[in-house]
């Protein structure tokens, strides 16, 4: 505990001493919905913290609905006093933010590896499934890939407007898919590729994707899970903010037009042993058709983590490449599980059903106890769309039938936690009910 107070010290004095003019540090977390809550705390008592001073916020801060408010969860929120948790600070995450009219850091914070973590805080929820994983001798190498699009700043009548092209303002005339979209936007794009890094994000890919002003970036391979979608994470945020600097809005809402392409998250995962061998190429690849098994029957199961909102559940069918069943493929970018080609050392799935706005933690803690279930039971998989283009199981696409599904899947329940399943799962009914709540204009068109 000691050597891990001084390197985290170390860390603090070393960012004072490199960034004079910053007086404060958002000490940041993500909640159930994937949005960021925390505090901004002084830079001298930031170096408090790291010397071992506690870290106290509210558990229930990781409940917030999709607007902030809380919901009563079982006995959360309104019949436990409203108690504060412990977190700790994540090492070698305290960095600069560039967006901001003033000087500031952001360090990430988290209640995994305290005496008493939250069962439902998301990052918790995935340092479990990795911990049990690694103590089976499966080592994960993931990478996340996000599609997001960008608006103008400004809304009208509260909708979004197409990104301004500096040299058309019509959005038919954005080239699809072409690198002159890049070079376009340019501006933008370098500096949340430059900031992103800043942040110790490792950016590989940039792609100008089907929808006007609509792109994806994909970020390298890690063989530490908790680190891949602490950098998914930790991406939207810096993009969003680069974005206003330069006067557009960026989202990575699942569905932001029903005409063009919604925007996913796309997760590769690979599978290792100690040795460095991947456990998915052995016997001729039988275990990749175990994991894909056990990630196709848990996926009906899981989808209010993959869709997490009303408007998720918009991008599932009828555009390009989102799937409508439960479904896998050789190369095929239509199957919600993938299986890109490569060389066996590489061989991975390529999980495709996840919106960009899903929470990353949760949504790889869900693939991974999807791959360990298939290998633990050792079934055959369905056919794949390769060999039959109707192959599919399938899966809930609203979000009150979605939550029954989730709620009482006995394996989801043991891979992430029984009382996860339980906040998680009322969270997302409670915070679906109150989207209900309001009457738009379409109804009164229709029934007034």
């Amino acid at each position: 505990m000691k050597s891990h107070s001084s390197t985290l010290l170390a860390e603090v004095r070393t960012f004072r001493q490199n960034h004079p003019e910053v007086r404060y540090v958002d000490l940041i977390a993500l909640d159930i919905p994937g949005r960021f809550y925390g505090k901004r705390y002084p830079v001298e008592m930031l170096e408090k913290v790291a010397a071992g001073s506690p870290l106290k916020l509210p558990q229930n801060a990781v409940l917030l609905g999709a607007q902030g408010g809380l919901f009563k969860i079982g006995d959360y929120c309104f019949h436990d006093g409203d108690p504060d948790a412990n977190r700790r600070l994540v090492p070698g995450t305290l960095k600069p933010v560039s967006w901001e009219a003033q000087p500031l850091g952001q360090m990430l914070i988290t209640s995994d590896g305290t005496e008493a973590p939250i069962e439902f805080e998301p990052r918790e929820v995935l340092a479990k499934v990795l911990e049990r994983l690694h103590g089976k001798g499966i080592h994960p190498v993931v990478a996340f890939e996000l599609e997001f699009y960008l608006f103008d700043r400004k809304l009208a009548d509260g909708l979004p407007q197409f990104a301004r092209d500096p040299l058309s303002d019509d959005p038919d005339d954005q080239p699809t898919l072409h690198i002159e979209r890049l070079s376009r936007f340019a501006p933008v794009l370098n500096d949340m590729v430059q900031t992103a890094q800043a942040q110790g994000i490792d950016i590989t890919v940039i792609t100008a994707e089907l929808g006007p002003g609509q792109f994806e970036i994909n970020f390298g391979h890690l063989d530490d899970g908790l680190r891949a979608a602490d950098w998914a994470a930790l991406f939207c945020r810096s993009t969003r903010g680069v974005a206003l600097k330069h006067g557009y809005r960026a989202s990575f809402m699942a569905k932001p037009y029903l005409q063009h392409p919604g925007s996913g998250m796309h997760v590769h995962v690979s599978l290792y042993d100690a040795a460095g061998n991947n456990l998915l190429a052995a016997h001729q690849q039988q275990p990749l058709r175990h994991a894909v098994a056990g990630c196709l029957e848990l996926l009906p199961h899981c989808m209010p983590i993959f869709s997490p909102n009303h408007n998720a559940f918009r991008r599932l069918g009828g555009t390009v490449n989102a799937a409508t069943q439960a479904s896998w493929g050789y190369e095929d970018r239509d199957a919600c599980v993938r299986i890109p080609e490569s060389d066996p050392r590489n061989l991975r799935i390529e999980h495709r059903l996840a919106s960009a706005d899903a929470n990353p933690y949760l949504v790889l803690a869900a693939i991974l106890v999807g791959l360990e279930h298939g290998l633990e039971a050792a079934r055959e998989p369905i056919a794949p769309l390769n060999e039959d283009r109707a192959s599919g199981q399938a899966f809930p696409l609203e979000m009150l039938e979605a939550v029954r599904a989730m709620q009482q899947q006995p394996a989801l329940r043991e891979g992430l936690g029984a009382e996860f399943v339980d906040v998680y799962c009322e969270n997302k009914r409670q915070d679906h009910l109150a989207f209900q709540q309001e009457i738009n204009a379409r109804e009164y068109r229709w029934y007034l």
